[in-house]
């Protein structure tokens, strides 16, 4: 608990999720989840990505985050037939998919706790962002650069910083 509250003032970005058993959701994605730190900094977010998550983490966020299949496999670049078939096999997802989804479970916890809910944040991500040159945020999660810059954008947005 006292690890938590000093990861409170720390930037959003250092709290992910562990990689087995981590969400724990209700059908309509308004539950809680369990947030556990998995990486602190670049280094360890680099060590845990190259590791690989366990498949069941992509099937984790895509309920967390409301996405459709369709949504899912865009940002993704995967189809959700590949995450069931690595999951059955026990087989763990590749470098680059791990650290998108981790960056994406940072993503989602900065945006729930900005908006309230995982569905208005969802919301938010489908309605073009004036910080963003009113491209829809949703558009950027794609890469990894995208999904930092839509970090920024919610962090000016909890600053108050709109201008």
């Amino acid at each position: 608990m006292a690890k938590d509250k000093q990861q409170a003032g720390k930037k959003k970005e250092a709290v992910t999720y562990k990689d087995t058993a981590m969400v724990s959701y209700v059908s309509d994605f308004e539950g809680a989840y369990i947030r556990q730190p998995k990486y602190t900094d670049a280094i360890s977010l680099l060590n845990t990505s190259k590791k690989g998550l366990e498949a069941k983490t992509a099937l984790d966020f895509l309920s967390l985050s409301g996405f459709t299949q369709d949504e899912f496999q865009e940002t993704f670049k995967t189809t959700v037939k590949t995450i069931q078939n690595h999951v059955s096999r026990d087989l763990k997802l590749d470098a680059a998919l791990s650290e998108k989804l981790l960056k994406s479970f940072a993503l989602f916890d900065i945006g729930i706790e900005l908006f309230g809910s995982g569905q208005a944040f969802h919301q938010w991500l489908t309605t073009p962002a004036y910080g963003l040159g009113n491209r829809l945020p949703f558009d950027m999660m794609d890469t990894i650069t995208g999904i930092q810059l839509i970090e920024e954008e919610l962090i000016r947005i909890q600053f108050g910083d709109l201008a």
